[in-house]
């Protein structure tokens, strides 16, 4: 017995990224959210643990269903449809305004995802066919605030922040971006104007705008250990479904 739970909790730490106690928060949250589904109909082949298992598995190597489906001992269709359903159960919830609002940091950033489908990425500067993604990320605990949904990989990421509806979560707390956020309300680094460098004050200010705003790209990288987010095959609100279910993820991974 003892075995075999050695071998489960080697599974789920190695391909899932997370350990036993963290992914038992995970399984919770979607049985609470009614991941087993009703009793109508015909049941699944495997157990809600493994269901989850294996979504986490697919985000984590972004292997193909046919190959997940051998390692589970089911066919490739039942894992696209296991992928369907709980999916979405996975995503992330936005965390609410802060009480200590006024003294927390916030930064935000945006990321292209290589995507499939063409109707949700565009043909971008990494030469391929990618969504943006504006990710929220808390300074201090570098937790995931909030995602929003992708747009185009041409789309600048301040006109991906106007659209984003991220806004709304940031009320009274400073939110931190980089310079192609001007003019969007965001604490950005000063620009430098033709034939006037910048002052002392203005250069130190940017050094620490840098120091703090590489945060969140650390947590974008840690992200993208999902390799999910490195190559997205799935249609419609796939990469939407994908990139909040990564973020809760990388949550647990951190708060426990």
């Amino acid at each position: 017995m003892a075995g075999v739970l050695r071998a489960e909790r080697v599974w789920v730490e190695t391909f899932t990224g997370l350990r036993v106690t963290q992914f038992s928060g995970l399984l919770k949250v979607v049985r609470e959210r009614g991941g087993n589904g009703t009793l109508r109909g015909r049941p699944w082949s495997l157990p809600l643990a493994e269901r989850v298992l294996m979504v986490a598995v697919y985000y984590r190597t972004n292997l193909t269903m046919r190959q997940l489906g051998p390692l589970f001992g089911v066919s490739s269709s039942t894992v696209g449809r296991v992928i369907q359903r709980l999916g979405p159960l996975l995503a992330l919830e936005p965390l609410s305004r802060p009480a200590d609002a006024a003294d927390r940091l916030w930064i935000v950033d945006g990321t292209l995802v290589p995507v499939r489908d063409r109707r949700v990425g565009a043909s971008s500067r990494n030469y391929r066919f990618s969504a943006n993604v504006q990710v929220i990320v808390d300074a201090d605990t570098r937790l995931v605030v909030a995602a929003a949904r992708p747009l185009p990989g041409t789309t600048a990421d301040a006109h991906a922040w106007r659209h984003s509806g991220l806004a709304a979560h940031c009320e009274d707390v400073t939110v931190l971006g980089d310079g192609a956020y001007l003019n969007t309300g965001l604490i950005v680094p000063h620009r430098k104007r033709p034939g006037r460098p910048l002052l002392k004050g203005e250069e130190e200010d940017n050094a620490a705008h840098r120091k703090v705003r590489a945060r969140v790209e650390h947590v974008i990288g840690r992200m993208k250990n999902y390799k999910i987010l490195r190559d997205c095959r799935q249609r419609g609100d796939g990469l939407h479904h994908a990139v909040q279910a990564v973020a809760r993820m990388h949550n647990l991974a951190l708060a426990a």
